[in-house]
């Protein structure tokens, strides 16, 4: 029975969430559930602060009606990303919307290190921008191997973190719900509650970074696999390459398509003083045509990947997600093309293809979205009620 109310309830949220304002009768229409139902549904979710009463709209016939919607000021959900290099943290409201967030590099690679300075920075987040609303909780986000039932994460090579019970260590330091998954299933939660439409069908999320991994999800599940290992793709072997890996092979998608990499060559043929990756995006978003071909090249080979991942999943819908896609013209179309000549399975690269729902919010979004999607999976969790 608990189950059964908790679903429920989680129904009626997310159609809160997809309609806006919306009359608790359009509530029970679309979720199927009985008019006695909705009403006890709503008012539970009123008394824990997730939804809120407008003023009355008097409709062509009948009675005035009472529209809910979310309450947007009451809470705020914390969010936190863990790059090779860097921390974003940023606050959230109930539909998601970055309120505010920062990139800062982070102090060193010691898990206490991290998770200290993302205290510290919610801390001072909180304090400047969201000093009258409740945080319920933080979510975070990371690369390598994130398992999500226990919030540890299993490897990140990168970092050089082995078993780190991240979820246990932001828990003792914030005093917050804490829950951690890794960056590509958060982005795909963030894209089925926020984004994409076509995401609740099926969609295959590439993310390519510092770190190269991805996500699966189809009907209502987020693939995982044992101890949440699925999405590994980082040594996939790509064509024409015969970049060192550290695992001891050569051409891996990870170390071919690295933002070190990049870096790394950029400098190596003097487009850079010093092997900076903002420093080489900046110049390709500037026009400069040597370093658009260096990341034309690079989408090329991530073309690869997203042909072999659509070919192998077929989903309605791959979500890349790059910093150059988003910044650098050609980039996503050089992908798009390589799929379309890869590709058993697509047959509109245009369509099937796209970029991610948060330009400039990605990293914020993502560890927001951990933390939103335990919501709408389950609005009356306890500790999350216990919030209000």
């Amino acid at each position: 029975m608990t189950g059964r109310r908790s679903a429920s309830a989680s129904a009626v949220l997310r159609v809160v969430l997809d309609e806006g304002a919306i009359a608790r009768s359009t509530i029970a229409r679309r979720t199927g559930l009985s008019a006695a139902a909705v009403t006890g549904h709503v008012a539970e979710l009123m008394h824990r602060g997730f939804l809120t009463e407008l003023p009355e709209v008097a409709g062509a016939v009948g009675r005035p009606h009472v529209p809910v919607d979310l309450d947007t000021g009451r809470f705020v959900v914390c969010g936190a990303h863990v790059a090779v290099e860097n921390l974003t943290v940023g606050l959230l409201d109930l539909r998601g919307k970055v309120l505010a967030q920062q990139e800062v590099p982070h102090h060193g690679a010691e898990p206490a290190v991290q998770v200290a300075q993302i205290a510290e920075l919610l801390d001072d987040l909180l304090i400047g921008h969201a000093p009258e609303r409740t945080p319920l909780g933080l979510g975070v986000a990371t690369g390598g191997w994130v398992d999500e039932a226990s919030g540890t994460v299993v490897e990140h090579g990168l970092l050089g973190w082995s078993g780190v019970p991240l979820r246990d260590l932001l828990t003792e330091v914030t005093g917050l719900d804490v829950r951690v998954d890794g960056h590509s299933r958060a982005l795909i939660h963030a894209e089925r509650l926020l984004g994409q439409p076509r995401a609740r069908s099926s969609v295959v999320q590439l993310f390519t970074g510092n770190v190269v991994d991805a996500a699966f999800a189809t009907g209502g599940t987020v693939h995982h696999g044992p101890r949440s290992a699925a999405g590994a793709v980082a040594h996939l072997r790509v064509d024409d390459s015969d970049e060192p890996c550290r695992c001891g092979r050569s051409g891996c998608l990870e170390a071919t398509v690295s933002e070190r990499t990049v870096a790394r060559k950029a400098a190596e043929a003097h487009l850079v003083e010093e092997p900076n990756f903002a420093d080489v995006l900046h110049l390709a978003k500037s026009g400069n045509q040597r370093a658009v071909t260096i990341f034309h090249e690079r989408a090329r080979i991530i073309g690869q990947a997203a042909a072999l991942l659509f070919d192998v999943l077929n989903p309605e819908i791959l979500i890349v997600l790059d910093q150059s896609v988003r910044d650098v013209d050609g980039c996503l179309s050089t992908i798009r093309d390589e799929v379309s000549q890869r590709s058993w399975i697509c047959q509109d690269a245009a369509k099937n293809v796209v970029a991610s729902s948060f330009p400039g919010t990605e990293l914020a979004t993502a560890g927001g979205a951990v933390m939103l999607n335990a919501l709408y999976e389950d609005p009356l969790f306890t500790r999350l009620a216990n919030a209000s």
